[in-house]
């Protein structure tokens, strides 16, 4: 038998043992706990969030870099209710919205109320026309229903009669025409009919910007179809993205955008008229009546995606000889244009700003632009 003090010695060692197994065991179960957390720390970072919706007869990606999944789904949901109220009320031929009708009563010679929102919106429309020499027009509406583009469905057949085009040239019809008053609005040129499909998708985009915002979504990109604004960054890095390439495939150039920032391009390589092969594109020039051919694509970057929208079509309808006094009197400073013959022709500010995917013969870099004051 052992004595009693080496049963206690063997007692201290068990109880020893006990104590240094419980501290081991202990340790691993902080150890564990402090992972676990860490882990649920860093799936409670932010992410990448998307949604989908279709609308302005487009898809409408909506992408966000955030902690807020909630603030996000709500926020989604918010803007497909504000999109698919703006394509209803803003659409120029379809349904009995608020330009549908707004062109109805110009038509008839008579004066319609409005809603503060599209008073707005043609103010900034008359605005960036002015400034464009109206080489953008949204009065041309019926120029463009003549040469089939009010249509869900590509046109076809030969292009429109000549003089039917000639005689809607001599109408002039030009938005220096709205007459703004008491909430009302009308024309003096009853043959303006409003079409806001180069100029609302730029306004609508800055707007779903500023309404992410206001749910606590600060770092996002809303783009449809290649149309594009952000906000803040994603994650350590500026939101990167590609410019498509207007005569072949994939994209031209990648370009960082800033906070705040939108980029609209307007090309003649989606929407178009072809017959016997010739292609006539959806862009009208307000002063002939016919479509561009000179230019491909026009990429314009602003803070303004209104104006961006706009300038993109006005600078289109340009060209190569005139597209730097048109965005100069518009205030621009970042400007790509691809010319017919592959040419790009770019401002200093923006050749700094983006970086070439594919081989480019010939870029033609112009005298500065100066900055919006």
């Amino acid at each position: 038998m052992r004595s009693r003090a080496a049963i206690g010695i063997v007692a201290c060692e068990i109880l020893g043992f006990q104590r240094s197994y419980i501290v081991h065991l202990s340790c691993r179960i902080l150890l564990l706990v402090f992972l676990l957390t860490g882990l649920t720390a860093c799936e409670r970072g932010p992410k990448d969030h998307q949604q989908t919706l279709l609308v302005f007869g487009t898809l409408l990606d909506i992408k966000a870099y955030t902690d807020k999944p909630g603030e996000f789904e709500t926020a989604v949901g918010d803007l497909e209710q504000t999109f698919q109220k703006m394509h209803r009320e803003w659409h120029a031929w379809k349904g009995e919205g608020e330009l549908v009708r707004l062109n109805r009563a110009i038509a008839q010679g008579d004066a319609m109320r409005v809603s503060p929102e599209l008073a707005d919106l043609l103010r900034q429309a008359r605005d960036h026309a002015q400034l464009s020499d109206h080489l953008f027009n949204p009065a041309i509406g019926r120029l463009v229903a003549l040469w089939g583009f009010h249509s869900d469905e590509p046109p076809g057949g030969p292009p429109p009669d000549a003089n039917k085009i000639a005689a809607l040239i001599e109408q002039a019809p030009a938005m220096s025409q709205l007459v703004f008053e008491d909430g009302q609005i009308q024309s003096s040129n009853r043959t303006v009919a409003l079409d806001l499909g180069a100029f609302a998708k730029g306004y609508a985009l800055n707007r779903a910007i500023r309404r992410l915002r206001a749910f606590g979504i600060d770092n996002a990109i809303v783009n449809a179809g290649g149309d594009l604004c952000v906000s803040g960054r994603h994650g350590e890095r500026p939101w990167a993205i590609g410019i498509r390439h207007p005569q072949g495939e994939g994209v031209i150039a990648s370009v960082d955008v800033a906070d705040g920032e939108c980029v609209l391009t307007s090309g003649n390589y989606e929407r178009y008229r072809k017959h016997e092969g010739i292609r006539y594109a959806h862009i009208i020039d307000p002063r002939s009546g016919y479509p561009v051919k000179h230019v491909t694509s026009t990429t314009v970057i602003s803070r303004d995606g209104g104006l961006a929208d706009a300038a993109a079509t006005a600078l289109s309808v340009a060209g190569p000889q005139q597209w730097h006094k048109i965005a100069a009197q518009m205030g621009l400073v970042d400007v790509m244009l691809v010319d017919e013959n592959g040419t790009v022709h770019v401002s200093p500010q923006m050749r700094q700003r983006i970086e070439f995917q594919q081989s480019i013969d010939r870029v033609l870099v112009s005298a500065p632009l100066q900055p919006q004051p």
